[in-house]
This record gives C-alpha cells, sequence and structure tokens, in this order.
C-alpha cells in the first residue's frame, strides 16, 4: 500500500501514508481484512506477500506504513499492546549478560517489565536521570549496555530529556536510544530526527484518542547500520511473527483512524491543557504543577526546542496529602477516575495507587499527593470548573 505520492506536511502523511484506495473498490478508507489465512495462487503463490494474518495483514501493513512515516523511520511494527511492542524489541535486540539503561522516572508498567520481566531472563538494568546527560552517560557500561531507554516527556512527572546529548551519549559506546514518545506523540515531537534509533508508542493513548482500542508501535530509524544492527527490521519482524503480539485488523484499522485527527486533536489537547495550567499554578488547594510548558520547569527551554508544543498531560501535587489527592480524584463530574490517557474525554487519576502502583518501594515511586490529568478537548471552561470544585472541597 505503499504511495508515490509527495507527503511533506505531518496531517497530510497521517491521512495518507500507507493508505491508497482500495484496489478493487476505490474505497478511500483502507478495509478492514477480517481475515485469518489467504489463498494463495498455487503452493508459495502468494498474492501481496500475505499467507497468514499473525505475520502480516494488510489493514495492519498500512497503520505501520503510515507510523513509519510518521515518525520519519525505516518500518513500523504494530502489536498487541505498548509493553508487546517493547518486550518484542528487547528479545529481538538484546542477549542474556546485556545491559539496559532505564529512566528515574518512567510508566510503572515499563519498569514493572524490566525489574521483573527481562531481568529474570537475565538483562540487567541500572536507572538514571533522565534530565542529566552525564548522569546517563555514567550509568551506561562500555561494551555491555546495548540499550539506553527514556520517555519525554516522563509519565507522571513530565520530566524532559535531551534527546539529542543522550543519543550522542549512548552511540559513543555503542549503544542504541530508544524513546517512548507516547506522551508527546509523533506529531508534538521528532525522537528519531534528534537522534533516536528505536520509537515506541503506546497507541491506546493519543494515536488512538478514543479510549476504544490497545495497541503499540515500534519505528525503526534508517541509520541502524552504522551502529551495528543493520539486521534490525529483520530481527524486530521476525520476532514480532514467533512470538505473535500482534495488532489485530480491527484495532489497527482504529488506530489508524485515530491518526488520521491526530495533528487538529493534539492542537486541542495542548490549548486546553495550557488553560488548565494557567488556573491551576495559582490555585490555593494545589502545591505543585509539573508542565513542560511552564518557565519554571527544570526542562522547559529544551522541550520548547525538542516539542512543537507541550501536550497534554499535567500531574499536580495536591496540599493535604494522598487522602486530598484521593478524594480530588473521586470528587470530578466531567473528568473521569480511570487508568490510561490520551483519549478525547479528560481523566483524572492517582498515580500511587493507580498506573504506579508497581513501582511502589522503588527507586521509581511518586510522590503520594500526585494526581495526573489527562486533558481532554472538552470546552477548557467546563473542566477549569469541575477540578476547582473538587480541588475547593477536598485540597
Amino acid at each position: 500500500m505503499t504511495s508515490s505520492r509527495r507527503l511533506n506536511g505531518f496531517a497530510t502523511r497521517a491521512i495518507h501514508a500507507g493508505q491508497e484506495a482500495d484496489p478493487a473498490t476505490g474505497s478511500v478508507v483502507v478495509p478492514i481484512y477480517q481475515t485469518s489465512t489467504y489463498k494463495q495462487d498455487g503452493v508459495g503463490g502468494l498474492r501481496g506477500g500475505y499467507e497468514y494474518s499473525r505475520s502480516a495483514n494488510p489493514t495492519r501493513t498500512a497503520l505501520e506504513e503510515c507510523f513509519a512515516a510518521l515518525e520519519g523511520g525505516e518500518r513500523g511494527f504494530v502489536f498487541a499492546s505498548g509493553l508487546a511492542g517493547q518486550d518484542t524489541v528487547v528479545r529481538a535486540l538484546l542477549n542474556h549478560g546485556d545491559h539496559v539503561v532505564v529512566p528515574n522516572d518512567a510508566y510503572g508498567g515499563t519498569y514493572r517489565y524490566f525489574n521483573r520481566v527481562a531481568r529474570a531472563g537475565g538483562i540487567d538494568h541500572s536507572i538514571a536521570s533522565i534530565h542529566d546527560v552525564d548522569d546517563v552517560r555514567a550509568a551506561i557500561r562500555p561494551g555491555v549496555t546495548k540499550l539506553v531507554w527514556v520517555e519525554s516527556p516522563t509519565n507522571p512527572l513530565l520530566g524532559i530529556a535531551d534527546i539529542a546529548g543522550i543519543a550522542e551519549a549512548a552511540h559513543a559506546e555503542g549503544a542504541l536510544l530508544v524513546v517512548d514518545n507516547t506522551f508527546a506523540t509523533s506529531y508534538l515531537q521528532s525522537p528519531i530526527a534528534l537522534g533516536a534509533d528505536i520509537v515506541t508508542h503506546s497507541t491506546t493513548k493519543y494515536a488512538g484518542g478514543h479510549s476504544d482500542v490497545i495497541g503499540g508501535a515500534v519505528v525503526i530509524a534508517k541509520e541502524l547500520g552504522a551502529k551495528g544492527f543493520s539486521d534490525a527490521s529483520e530481527r524486530i519482524e521476525f520476532h514480532q511473527n514467533a512470538i505473535g503480539g500482534v495488532a489485530g485488523p480491527f484495532d489497527s484499522w482504529l488506530v489508524l483512524r485515530g491518526l488520521k485527527t491526530l495533528a487538529i486533536r493534539m492542537e486541542q489537547h495542548c490549548n486546553n491543557a495550557e488553560r488548565v495550567v494557567e488556573h491551576l499554578v495559582s490555585h490555593p488547594a494545589v502545591e505543585r504543577v509539573y508542565y513542560p510548558g511552564l518557565p519554571e520547569h527544570p526542562g522547559h527551554m529544551l522541550a520548547a526546542k525538542q516539542m512543537r508544543r507541550f501536550g497534554g498531560m499535567v500531574s499536580v501535587t495536591v496540599k493535604g496529602g494522598e487522602r486530598a489527592a484521593v478524594a480530588v480524584c473521586g470528587a470530578t463530574q466531567i473528568w473521569t477516575l480511570g487508568e490510561s490517557l490520551g483519549g478525547v474525554e479528560s481523566l483524572i487519576e492517582h498515580p500511587a495507587r493507580m498506573t504506579h502502583a508497581s513501582v511502589s518501594g522503588t527507586p521509581l515511586e511518586v510522590p503520594r499527593n500526585l494526581v495526573r490529568l489527562s486533558v481532554g478537548i472538552e470546552d477548557a471552561d467546563d473542566l477549569i470548573d469541575d477540578l476547582d470544585a473538587a480541588l475547593s472541597a477536598h485540597g
């Protein structure tokens, strides 16, 4: 489904990359190829290379090509979840005895994976502050560290990594840089252009954008041959098929549909987040606001350089401790108490008890009075009034 058309702008790529009109009917929307197998024209006579939908499916191919185009990479792969994609990267590229540098602020599920799954398989890790390139450099074990793994912005404290600086540090020691771009999205940030080698996403979040699908994506840069990983795409393709944690055709179609409006949705997410932040910074019940768009945020200048805008995620610490934070999360009417993020509806959650409960007691433990906000695209005044009522009553 690769297009021969010139697709320069982001929104144009999101709508057209990998999405030629259906040759049989002219349908402008990629069909949902809800099939497990394909008729062969004689033994080994495959039509378009398709034989079994675990190995490849046309709807999935369209999404993979679209993601590669949006991230500026060579190959894209999509999976049944973000963690399935991350696991495939680790299994495909690392061996027993290898080492990974992981961030000191990360999604709880990512840290749980490295701490309990990868480690059990003989892959060790060290924790480093992504806010400090020197700290990351010091955590790299020359000849042993194969991956440096970062999020930017981070989940849930909205830290910013110097992607170009960390890429240089990783490459100097023969390691690859993996960037989880879920919070920023392909629209707001281009890690490969900044030196990253692999980009991952939970497509459940902003890419899908409507809280109706679970999925993940991995995009590989073009330049890995010079870093000794010339077969990285082939390895990941093999493991994707061998492990089998692939995105189904309907899930792929839902994410592909979501990507078509990603640019315009992200503009509104950012608009609303800025309004919410403006209100919360002076709220008497709020102790601190975490948002890279604030001039006082330690990563503000770096985020302004790396990102188109500052995103739709906001975190705050609430005065009154954990009790007050939990009460605020349960008191909103428009903000929905729930895990996940990036949908059109606004979500509120208590990370210490919900998304980041798995890092309790570890170096990645989050403040007990932290509240994370996924700012949706509703009317900003309504979101602010709802938060204000909850905070005033319980903060």
